[in-house]
Protein backbone atom coordinates (compact mmCIF):
# COMPACT_ATOMS: atom_id res chain seq x y z
CA UNK A 1 0.00 0.00 0.00
CA UNK A 2 1.38 3.54 -0.67
CA UNK A 3 1.53 6.30 1.53
CA UNK A 4 -0.74 9.32 1.47
CA UNK A 5 1.89 12.44 -0.08
CA UNK A 6 1.15 16.01 1.09
CA UNK A 7 1.20 18.69 -1.47
CA UNK A 8 1.45 22.58 -0.02
CA UNK A 9 0.00 24.63 -2.30
CA UNK A 10 1.52 28.38 -3.16
CA UNK A 11 -0.21 30.90 -1.41
CA UNK A 12 -2.64 32.80 -3.49
CA UNK A 13 -3.89 36.36 -2.01
CA UNK A 14 -7.47 37.14 -3.01
CA UNK A 15 -8.01 40.97 -1.93
CA UNK A 16 -7.74 41.24 1.56
CA UNK A 17 -7.99 37.00 1.98
CA UNK A 18 -4.64 35.17 2.40
CA UNK A 19 -5.17 31.42 1.69
CA UNK A 20 -2.68 28.72 1.80
CA UNK A 21 -3.92 25.46 1.45
CA UNK A 22 -2.42 21.86 2.44
CA UNK A 23 -4.32 19.00 0.16
CA UNK A 24 -3.24 14.98 1.18
CA UNK A 25 -3.28 12.84 -1.59
CA UNK A 26 -5.07 9.83 -0.71
CA UNK A 27 -3.17 6.16 -0.97
CA UNK A 28 -2.89 5.18 -4.02
CA UNK A 29 -3.27 8.64 -5.85
CA UNK A 30 -0.29 10.10 -8.08
CA UNK A 31 0.91 13.20 -9.33
CA UNK A 32 -2.02 13.16 -12.12
CA UNK A 33 -4.69 14.10 -9.40
CA UNK A 34 -2.76 16.47 -7.48
CA UNK A 35 -1.80 18.47 -10.90
CA UNK A 36 -5.51 18.37 -11.52
CA UNK A 37 -6.12 20.52 -8.23
CA UNK A 38 -4.81 23.84 -9.38
CA UNK A 39 -7.87 23.91 -11.17
CA UNK A 40 -9.85 24.18 -8.45
CA UNK A 41 -7.42 27.35 -7.66
CA UNK A 42 -8.09 28.76 -10.75
CA UNK A 43 -11.98 29.13 -10.61
CA UNK A 44 -11.16 30.40 -7.48
CA UNK A 45 -8.63 33.38 -8.13
CA UNK A 46 -11.58 33.54 -11.15
CA UNK A 47 -14.21 34.63 -8.60
CA UNK A 48 -11.88 36.94 -6.68
CA UNK A 49 -11.37 38.80 -10.16
CA UNK A 50 -14.68 38.89 -11.01
CA UNK A 51 -16.01 39.62 -6.80
CA UNK A 52 -15.94 43.78 -8.05
CA UNK A 53 -18.58 43.33 -11.08
CA UNK A 54 -21.01 40.67 -8.94
CA UNK A 55 -20.87 43.21 -6.39
CA UNK A 56 -21.52 46.32 -8.93
CA UNK A 57 -24.53 44.12 -10.74
CA UNK A 58 -25.84 43.04 -7.09
CA UNK A 59 -25.90 46.89 -6.59
CA UNK A 60 -27.94 47.29 -9.67
CA UNK A 61 -29.66 44.09 -9.56
CA UNK A 62 -29.68 42.04 -7.26
CA UNK A 63 -31.37 39.02 -8.42
CA UNK A 64 -28.67 39.10 -11.32
CA UNK A 65 -25.92 39.90 -8.73
CA UNK A 66 -26.76 36.42 -6.82
CA UNK A 67 -27.16 34.64 -9.68
CA UNK A 68 -23.99 35.11 -10.62
CA UNK A 69 -22.62 34.90 -7.14
CA UNK A 70 -23.84 31.07 -6.93
CA UNK A 71 -22.90 30.80 -10.42
CA UNK A 72 -18.80 30.93 -9.78
CA UNK A 73 -19.44 29.32 -6.46
CA UNK A 74 -20.89 26.31 -8.07
CA UNK A 75 -17.71 25.96 -10.94
CA UNK A 76 -15.67 26.16 -8.02
CA UNK A 77 -16.92 23.15 -5.60
CA UNK A 78 -18.44 21.16 -8.31
CA UNK A 79 -14.43 21.29 -9.84
CA UNK A 80 -13.80 19.99 -6.29
CA UNK A 81 -16.59 17.45 -5.84
CA UNK A 82 -15.18 16.02 -9.13
CA UNK A 83 -11.19 16.00 -8.56
CA UNK A 84 -12.90 13.92 -5.23
CA UNK A 85 -15.21 11.46 -6.89
CA UNK A 86 -15.24 8.57 -9.14
CA UNK A 87 -15.10 8.61 -12.62
CA UNK A 88 -18.55 8.32 -13.38
CA UNK A 89 -19.96 10.89 -10.65
CA UNK A 90 -16.98 12.70 -11.48
CA UNK A 91 -17.75 13.37 -14.89
CA UNK A 92 -21.22 14.56 -13.94
CA UNK A 93 -19.43 16.99 -11.29
CA UNK A 94 -17.68 18.13 -14.35
CA UNK A 95 -20.26 18.67 -16.81
CA UNK A 96 -21.92 21.39 -14.36
CA UNK A 97 -19.06 23.08 -13.24
CA UNK A 98 -19.17 23.63 -17.29
CA UNK A 99 -22.69 24.40 -16.60
CA UNK A 100 -22.43 26.83 -14.56
CA UNK A 101 -18.92 28.47 -16.17
CA UNK A 102 -21.15 28.90 -19.26
CA UNK A 103 -24.34 30.66 -16.95
CA UNK A 104 -21.70 33.13 -15.17
CA UNK A 105 -20.43 33.88 -19.07
CA UNK A 106 -23.92 34.81 -19.83
CA UNK A 107 -24.72 36.45 -16.55
CA UNK A 108 -21.99 38.69 -17.32
CA UNK A 109 -23.19 39.95 -20.69
CA UNK A 110 -26.57 40.06 -19.59
CA UNK A 111 -24.69 42.67 -17.19
CA UNK A 112 -23.35 44.56 -19.80
CA UNK A 113 -26.69 44.08 -22.04
CA UNK A 114 -28.57 46.21 -19.30
CA UNK A 115 -25.48 48.91 -18.53
CA UNK A 116 -24.34 47.41 -15.40
CA UNK A 117 -20.93 46.99 -15.75
CA UNK A 118 -19.15 48.64 -18.98
CA UNK A 119 -18.17 45.91 -21.77
CA UNK A 120 -14.37 46.16 -20.77
CA UNK A 121 -14.94 45.98 -17.27
CA UNK A 122 -16.64 42.40 -18.02
CA UNK A 123 -13.98 41.54 -20.89
CA UNK A 124 -11.03 40.67 -18.38
CA UNK A 125 -13.55 38.01 -16.15
CA UNK A 126 -14.91 36.69 -19.69
CA UNK A 127 -11.66 35.90 -20.90
CA UNK A 128 -10.52 34.40 -16.95
CA UNK A 129 -13.53 32.23 -17.67
CA UNK A 130 -13.08 31.28 -21.42
CA UNK A 131 -9.57 30.18 -20.20
CA UNK A 132 -11.17 28.05 -17.09
CA UNK A 133 -13.96 26.55 -19.70
CA UNK A 134 -11.30 25.03 -21.96
CA UNK A 135 -9.82 23.29 -19.22
CA UNK A 136 -13.36 22.48 -17.40
CA UNK A 137 -13.96 20.72 -20.76
CA UNK A 138 -10.68 19.20 -20.55
CA UNK A 139 -11.85 17.63 -17.42
CA UNK A 140 -15.43 16.54 -18.24
CA UNK A 141 -13.96 14.88 -21.47
CA UNK A 142 -11.43 12.51 -19.60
Amino acid sequence: MREGRIFRATAAQYGDLEWGGVTEAAPGEGMHTHLHQDVVEHAVQVIAAARPLVEAVARRDRELGSQLRRALSSVALNLAEGLATEAGNARLRFETARGSLREAQAGLRVAVAWGYVSAESAGEALEHLRLLGGRVYGLARR
